[in-house]
């Protein structure tokens, strides 16, 4: 670990094994796959719905590259210098002369001070850079991602080295990038420059299988494999009936295992609480906040698939 500042050591994560992480096969493959492609030089762009487990698995991946990482949350308000740094505040320097006692010399100067932000400290000392929903960025702020991951140089402001007029940082060549997005049709996202999607691998995240639905769900939650499997049946009956206006994820297991078992409720159809919590989680979770009838559609639904699968 190199020597940082004060500032860069609060900018960085040390990635550790993430409590509770499944990695079943279907998980493990496509580590695999994006740890192939990040060891031959390119950087990953995870993209999937929300729920497909897109953070979670940058930061498991982060973990098993070694390295420590950089976080970054994609915002419409980020500028260039929110990614890279800019002057903050100012530093002043007073010096005062009294060699010679009849003669009294001030001298008095000020500057703006000058810090690195979070992509710059990740170029700067080889770390890995996590850029989550990085489509919520404009792309005018993401323009200074092209040389870096293609030229390997990362363009800085004169005022961060007031001596050299055309300052260039060469990036460290353990740098590694990870991104994450939802696809553009998502309220939010900004459409990524095709010059930045050429220069990344792009892995379309789905939703999980089977078996690591199952595992999630028991691993987040506690209850037991007989009844996570009733849940997840549950959901991906619901997810695969095409009647909903958003599919049901992974955190929907999740919300109604952790609430049954907050409340040691059994997933069974004939009890009155797991019918109702099993309709009010997957009804909100697959229809938008005042849709009333489709609200209550789904929860009729919802009943109906209890009585199939649970």
């Amino acid at each position: 670990m190199p020597y940082l500042s004060l500032e860069e050591e609060q900018a960085i994560i040390e990635p550790r094994p993430m409590a509770g992480f499944v990695e079943t096969p279907f998980v493990k493959r496509l580590c695999d796959r994006a740890l192939d492609y990040i060891n031959a030089g390119f950087p990953v762009h995870l993209r999937g719905a929300t729920g497909t487990g897109k953070t979670t698995l940058a930061l498991h991946l982060a973990h098993k590259i070694g390295r420590p990482a950089v976080l970054i949350h994609g915002d419409e308000e980020y500028s260039t210098s929110d990614l890279i740094g800019g002057e903050h505040g100012y530093r002043y320097k007073y010096l005062r002369d009294n060699f010679i006692s009849s003669v009294l010399k001030k001298e008095e100067t000020m500057h703006k001070s000058w810090s690195d932000n979070r992509l710059t400290i990740a170029c700067k000392y080889g770390f890995t850079l996590i850029y989550d929903e990085f489509t919520r960025s404009r792309p005018e702020a993401n323009n200074t991602l092209l040389s870096i991951l293609q030229e390997g140089v990362l363009d800085l402001p004169i005022a961060r080295n007031s001596e050299d007029a055309s300052y260039y940082l060469k990036v460290h060549p353990q740098f590694t990038a990870i991104f994450s997005s939802n696809p553009e049709e998502y309220a939010g996202t900004q459409r990524a420059q095709d010059a930045l999607r050429d220069r990344m691998i792009t892995l379309d995240l789905t939703h999980f299988d089977r078996p690591t639905e199952i595992m999630i769900t028991m691993s987040k939650s506690g209850i037991s494999k007989r009844e996570a499997q009733k849940i997840v049946d549950l959901v991906r009956a619901l997810r695969e009936s095409g009647k909903c206006e958003f599919s049901p994820t992974i955190r929907a297991c999740i919300m109604l295992a952790k609430s049954l078992k907050s409340n040691d409720t059994k997933v069974s159809r004939k009890d009155p609480v797991f019918n109702e919590m099993a309709q009010d989680i997957l009804a909100s979770a697959t229809s938008r906040l005042g849709s009333k009838n489709y609200h209550q559609k789904t929860r009729n639904l919802v009943g109906e698939l209890i009585k199939k699968y649970c």
